[in-house]
């Protein structure tokens, strides 16, 4: 049985307009406090840290080309800096 589409006007997930826009209100002012703290994410403690943050200086090319590979270029550079064993 085909299911009969909605009317033209009518629209589950319209665009928002700049009213919309507007209206809108972080989730931290609309929810109570302890569900609002439920929407925040963050990451514990490492056991045992296992990496460093450092300051390197690299040439335009080399970092254009890892960030072009998406999230993850800097576990790949990482990778390949292991590979190059120098």
């Amino acid at each position: 049985m085909s299911k009969t589409p909605p009317p033209a006007d009518f629209d589950e997930n319209p665009e928002w307009t700049e009213e919309d826009f507007a209206r809108a209100r972080p989730a931290s002012e609309m929810l109570p406090p302890e569900v609002a703290a439920l929407l925040v994410r963050r990451r514990g403690p490492q056991a045992a840290p296992t990496k460093k943050a450092v300051t390197l200086r690299l040439d335009l090319d080399v970092l254009d080309k890892f960030r072009a590979t998406g999230p993850g270029w800097q576990s790949r550079m990482n990778e390949a800096l292991r590979q190059a064993k120098v």
